[in-house]
């Protein structure tokens, strides 16, 4: 595939990464040429120096012959009209835009064909915010996301000392808990994937993924470790686009406090959030400030300024000083891998949590939804089965017979209301949402291709 990417910043670079290690011809077009150099050198791909908004930028990128047009440059506007220009005079099958305005996510009849004619928007800021609110509602987790319209669920969680399955094989659960449906997927441990098998002993501090009905996610969570109180005073640091929205989504069952460095900010915040909402204008690095507005007595302090290293010294100095759980939302990837499961809880990379929701337009087949789970070490894609026995390659077909490359594993199918965790004999349905692991990258294109139906079908 034939990809233009507009814009060598945090979320084009990470798209970048992830797309060329799938064999895609990648173009990335930005101003600045030494952070265009940079990405020459790291990633097999070709950088363009220019504005994506004109004409002849996009002539020399190859728009012409392109598959897939993404903008991701920090203005909305220059976003979307990239994005026009590549429809209007180059036809891109299909355009995406990054923007950050909830005016344009609000108002998506402006980017039909008589409007900006983009095909599909993606939020960076919707989507941490989504992603912290799962781990407000289940604070045990370390990672949470959704299949199936919220009926199944995918759960990372640590497993504690003293649990009931501390130190027990994987299939103590299934003993303990004959009615439920889960699966686990895969453990972490120590930073290395260990395959799940029956036999296999989950210790203490492992991270444990598994997949399992929503019905049953508290239940499992007791097996692994003790159950969290429920959140429900929240200190955020940062009052950025995040923060507003993180505030605001939670503000009904939760007591927030904002800390906000810029005055004017401050005072934008307290038109836009309800009055039992505090807002304190303030620097989060501050230990005094946080010893005044009682830090010690949060259940979650999250630090979601736009800056890493005042998110890693707020969150230090939080848990410090006793707030029971924190958040750091860190751009770099290796920061965060260095900073989470110490004193930090957990540190949220905004571009993976971004990539997921990009990768679902990108890839073949009629993928639902697309998670990267535990920073990019597995992805798991949910996939609507289509056709029949002669058009599909999985359609009619038991797990075992599908002939998924090794790697890839099927967790679960969901069948209008009903959720089947998968077995070697469970046979694919036409409209079943099919959840599929993969364990490397390079497994994606096979996965993609059993999910194709044949010309006949149509």
């Amino acid at each position: 595939m034939k990809i233009l990417i507009l814009g060598a910043g945090q979320v084009g670079t990470s798209v970048a990464e992830n797309l060329v290690s799938e064999h895609n011809d990648i173009t990335v077009i930005d101003t600045d040429g030494a952070r265009l150099s940079v990405l020459q050198d790291r990633l097999d791909l070709r950088g363009l120096m220019g504005n994506g908004t004109h004409v002849s930028t996009l002539q020399e990128a190859g728009a012409a012959d392109a598959d897939l047009f993404i903008s991701c440059v920090t203005a909305d506007e220059s976003n979307l009209v990239a994005c026009k220009i590549a429809k209007k005079v180059f036809n891109v099958p299909r355009c995406i835009a990054r923007v950050r305005s909830s005016e344009f996510l609000d108002h998506e009849e402006l980017m039909a064909e008589d409007g900006f004619d983009v095909d599909h928007l993606i939020c960076p800021e919707r989507s941490v915010t989504r992603y912290i609110e799962k781990l407000v509602e289940i604070p045990e987790a370390l990672q949470v996301v959704d299949f199936a319209g919220g009926r199944v669920c995918a759960v990372t969680v640590r497993a504690a000392a003293g649990s009931p399955l501390a130190d027990q094989p994987i299939q103590t659960l299934r003993e303990r808990l004959p009615g439920a449906d889960v699966r686990i997927i895969a453990i972490f441990r120590n930073n290395r994937l260990v395959p799940p098998e029956g036999d296999t002993r989950i210790e203490p501090g492992d991270e444990v993924l598994f997949l399992a009905n929503t019905r049953h996610v508290r239940q499992i969570i007791r097996e692994l470790r003790e159950g969290d109180k429920r959140v429900k005073r929240v200190m955020i640091a940062g009052g950025g686009n995040i923060g507003l929205r993180l505030a605001r989504g939670i503000s009904d069952q939760c007591d927030v406090k904002v800390i906000e460095r810029n005055r004017r900010r401050c005072e934008f915040l307290a038109t836009q959030l309800p009055s039992r909402s505090l807002i304190l204008n303030g620097d989060a690095t501050d230990e005094n400030l946080l010893e005044d507005e009682n830090v010690a007595e949060m259940d979650l302090f999250l630090a979601l300024t736009s800056d890493d290293e005042d998110n890693i010294m707020s969150s230090l100095l939080a848990k410090r000083m006793g707030a029971r759980r924190v958040i750091a939302l860190i751009g770099r990837k290796s920061y965060g891998e260095l900073m989470e499961g110490g004193r930090i809880d957990i540190a949220i990379s905004p571009s993976e949590a971004t990539i997921g929701e990009l990768l679902r337009y990108v890839r073949r087949g009629d993928v639902v939804s697309v998670h990267r789970l535990r920073h990019g070490v597995t992805e798991a894609l949910e996939a609507i089965a289509h056709g029949d026995a002669k058009s599909s390659k999985v359609v009619g077909r038991r797990i075992e017979d599908i002939g998924l490359p090794q790697g890839a594993t099927i967790g679960a199918v969901v069948r209008q209301d009903e959720v089947l965790m998968a077995h070697h004999d469970t046979v694919i349905e036409s409209d079943d949402h099919v959840i599929v692991f993969v364990a490397h990258q390079r497994l994606i294109a096979q996965v993609e291709k059993l999910f194709q139906v044949s010309a006949t079908f149509f």
